[in-house]
């Protein structure tokens, strides 16, 4: 990471923004952590001495115990070892939800390696870009992937990473997973497929019966354990550099402002290479002991069956998926009693849906705030007292501030700034990437504050709230989409000159895709719509891909010869 210079922010003063939350903090919460100063494996190493035989994951119908988890985790990890894999090199995980991704993600700790988790969407420009960036010398992926795979592998400068081929199927015995699994239809079809391996790659089973010992583990708290991807206002998408002890700091905290214990059980249904997913999927609930029941993908049906039958007790996801599970012919047949506690972001939760879970179910849904640099939430609402359309309160060792996004002068409660946040879960810096790093950060008081990039305000009890973005991007269901990023590849079909992407309101996504396009002369005849969404699926993960297209003579430009996006977004917020 960089050691760049930061730029120093006196002290505003307490009289300048004053931060009231305190008297909101859940008495049974302390204010406070004690973070372990031990590596994340080791969180594994203890819940499968302490609950060996209890379920670490139910999916499909089907339980794998820790002590389970464990001894796979560690005959990968010795595989990977044998393999080449040395201490800090980076392992990407290529997959959708399922057990074999705790067990990759373990094995690749367990291996003193760095875990790249990508997108199961992404295509593979996407893919060979990100394997190319963080060095990769690993990737396990599933094998309905593998076409993507090796195109990838095709375009990548260097030498091939070593590969780890599985079929989701590999999760269950011979015979399949059991009648009352819930899986049918397509869902069913898809996850028992087992189309070849690729050439050159082992598959999931061989790695494990392999009969490898790992050596000593020697990773510590201040090793770097993470590497996800995330774009920013221009260029590739970036790598957030995570240790052990950034991703330790919400692990532990997560939990514990959730209420987890080893009697929870949680609901894996956020994507596991999300910093959402991959914290209350994979990392917390290991911490704290606790089963998941695994879901391959969102399915309302699948989702509220398994919450009735497994008991559910907790459940982080993105708030569009309530929303769907109410519209559900069948949801008033699902039992939620079980759930004690509902969480999540990435879109605001609409008052309605909120009133419908409390009216109906008694659930208070609580909002959180966070970003891949943080390594999820730095602030929640508290559950005994929730706002809605709320970021909440800054969480354990958080300090967090607005401020005036050009003076980086504190503003007082009420008034929009920029959100800063300091705590011990913001990210080390970007990979390889010293000036991006070094214009992350701003240094106050003798603190290292990240800059969210983020616009919001603060209230006088000390909740803070979004109202816009000083970065650019969409956020479609949760899903962030970079703008730049979209225009980079629609940049790369034969028919585009120019092309300006902005977001367009959405009833269910809250916001979709929208591209603004130049088409080239010679393919202003033939160049269609519907042409160029159907490119960009093939060339973009589904959720970037842009909803609508708008054909246009010209775009709006500075002086500089800069497009004026906020001059295009303007006026399709007019419009809508």
């Amino acid at each position: 990471m960089s050691d760049g210079k930061q730029a120093s922010v006196p002290c505003a003063g307490p009289a300048a923004q004053a931060r009231p939350a305190s008297r909101y903090w859940p008495a049974r919460l302390p204010r406070q952590l004690v973070i372990p100063e031990t590596s994340l494996w080791f969180n594994l190493e203890v819940a499968a001495r302490r609950f060996p035989a209890k379920a670490a994951t139910l999916y499909g119908g089907s339980a794998m115990s820790y002590a389970t988890l464990h001894a796979r985790a560690e005959a990968l990890a010795g595989w990977w070892q044998s393999q080449g894999l040395q201490r800090g090199d980076r392992v990407a995980l290529y997959l959708q939800n399922c057990p074999q991704f705790l067990v990759a993600f373990y094995a690749a700790l367990r291996a003193d390696a760095v875990v790249v988790p990508v997108n199961p969407m992404n295509k593979a420009e996407e893919l060979a870009h990100l394997l190319a960036d963080s060095g990769a010398r690993g990737l396990v992926f599933a094998a309905d992937l593998g076409p993507v795979v090796q195109q990838a592998l095709s375009a990548l400068p260097g030498p091939a990473p070593v590969l780890l081929g599985l079929h989701y199927a590999d999760a269950w015995p011979a015979d399949g997973p059991p009648p009352a699994s819930g899986l049918t239809g397509p869902l069913r079809d898809w996850l028992l497929a087992r189309p070849p391996l690729i050439p050159g790659a082992t598959a999931w089973p061989a790695a494990l019966e392999a009969g490898c010992r790992p050596g000593p583990a020697l990773n510590g708290p201040d090793d770097l354990a993470l590497l996800p991807y995330t774009s920013g206002t221009t260029g590739l998408p970036k790598g957030c550099m995570h240790t052990h002890r950034s991703l330790m700091a919400n692990t532990c905290g997560g939990g514990l402002w959730g209420s987890a214990s080893p009697e929870a059980v949680g609901l894996a249904v956020v994507p596991m290479f999300h910093i959402t997913g991959l914290l209350y999927g994979v990392l917390a609930p290991v911490y704290w002991g606790m089963t998941m029941v695994v879901l391959p993908r969102w399915d309302r049906e699948l989702a509220g069956q398994s919450i009735s039958r497994h008991g559910v007790t907790h459940w982080t996801c993105v708030p569009t998926m309530i929303i769907d599970l109410f519209a559900s012919p069948h949801y008033r047949s699902f039992d939620l009693s079980s759930l004690r506690y509902m969480s999540g972001g990435g879109t605001a939760m609409p008052q309605a849906v909120a009133q419908r879970l409390l009216d109906e179910f008694g659930l208070q849904f609580a909002e959180g705030y966070g970003l891949t640099e943080t390594a999820a939430p730095t602030h929640a609402n508290p559950p005994e007292r929730a706002k809605l359309q709320c970021l909440g309160i800054p969480i354990f060792g958080v300090d967090s501030r607005v401020v005036d996004p050009v003076t980086l002068a504190a503003l007082p409660p009420g008034e929009v700034g920029e959100i800063l946040s300091a705590g011990p879960m913001v990210f080390q810096g970007y990979w390889r990437q010293p000036e991006a790093t070094a214009a992350a950060f701003v240094e106050i008081d003798g603190r290292r504050f990240f800059r969210t990039g983020d616009l919001g305000r603060m209230d006088e009890e000390g909740y803070f709230f979004l109202t816009d973005r000083l970065k650019r991007m969409i956020n479609a269901s949760g899903y962030k989409v970079w703008p730049s990023e979209v225009e980079l590849l629609l940049f790369q079909h034969p028919g585009v000159q120019e092309a300006c992407v902005i977001a367009t309101r959405d009833a269910y996504r809250g916001e979709s895709v929208k591209a603004v396009v130049v088409p080239r002369a010679e393919a202003r005849a033939t160049l269609t719509e519907e042409a160029l969404i159907a490119w960009a699926r093939e060339h973009m993960a589904a959720y970037k891909v842009p909803r609508s297209v708008e054909f246009v003579e010209s775009l709006p430009k500075s002086g500089a010869g800069k497009v004026m996006w906020r001059v295009l977004q303007a006026r399709e917020n007019e419009a809508s």
